[in-house]
């Protein structure tokens, strides 16, 4: 990370203002003073400003419950996006592993470490998603034998991938996917004549939604949980 953009992050200051106090000499590395923005700062790094030591450069991983009508995105003019929801001094760099629709609910992975959230959005690494999902009518009788097989999705040329359906209730169901199409849970059941009225994800990969984080709630990921994407 260039070093103005690392004493913004830890600081809360503006661009122009970390080069001021670059200019300033107010910026040490190893008791040396560094003026230079672009000098590239590392993990093992002690960077000193005014003779405080800034926080290492190091990532981070947050799990949130989203709530309905709000969006996966930085920013959207209709719906207010899930990062609103986080009382963090420093957004910016952050990014969602894995989008819910607008009007869905549930588990939602936030990181600013590309590599990790790789392993879950790459298609390369079938990442296992469980949803709950509430429907319209009751359950066709051979709606597990068909999802288990694929199910052919209007516009697409192949079946979806083996799923696990589970039922609950005749509309109450849990589906495990290792796939992320375009509105995929929704479109697998409007594939055997159903409609999903409302859908929550529980799950992804080892990561279980909190039961403890009520909508719009959000933690820092444990260092298991971090390292569970890895080890999948």
């Amino acid at each position: 990370m260039r070093l103005d953009k690392f004493i913004c992050h830890h600081t809360g200051i503006s661009r122009a203002e970390a080069k001021r106090v670059l200019r300033q000499g107010m910026v040490t590395f190893d008791e040396q003073v560094v003026k230079d923005p672009g000098f590239k700062v590392s993990n093992d790094m002690e960077i000193e400003l005014n003779g405080q030591i800034l926080g290492a450069v190091k990532p981070r991983y947050f799990m949130l419950n989203k709530m309905a009508n709000t969006l996966c995105s930085t920013l959207d003019e209709e719906y207010p996006s899930v990062l609103s929801d986080m009382d963090l001094p420093h957004t910016k760099g952050l990014h969602i592993a894995g989008r819910l629709d607008v009007d869905t609910t549930g588990l939602v992975l936030i990181t600013d470490d590309g590599q990790w959230s790789h392993q879950i959005t790459s298609p390369k690494k079938a990442c296992m998603k469980r949803y709950r999902a509430w429907l319209a009518e009751p359950l066709v009788a051979d709606a597990e034998h068909q999802f288990t097989k694929g199910v052919q999705l209007h516009n697409e040329r192949e079946l979806t991938k083996p799923a696990i359906l589970e039922r609950i209730t005749d509309t109450e169901v849990l589906l495990s996917i290792s796939e992320g199409k375009y509105h995929q849970v929704k479109r697998m059941f409007a594939a055997v004549d159903n409609k999903v009225i409302q859908l929550h994800r529980e799950q992804i990969g080892a990561i279980c939604l909190d039961p403890e984080l009520s909508e719009g709630e959000w933690r820092e990921l444990t260092d298991n949980e971090i390292k569970s994407v890895w080890s999948k």
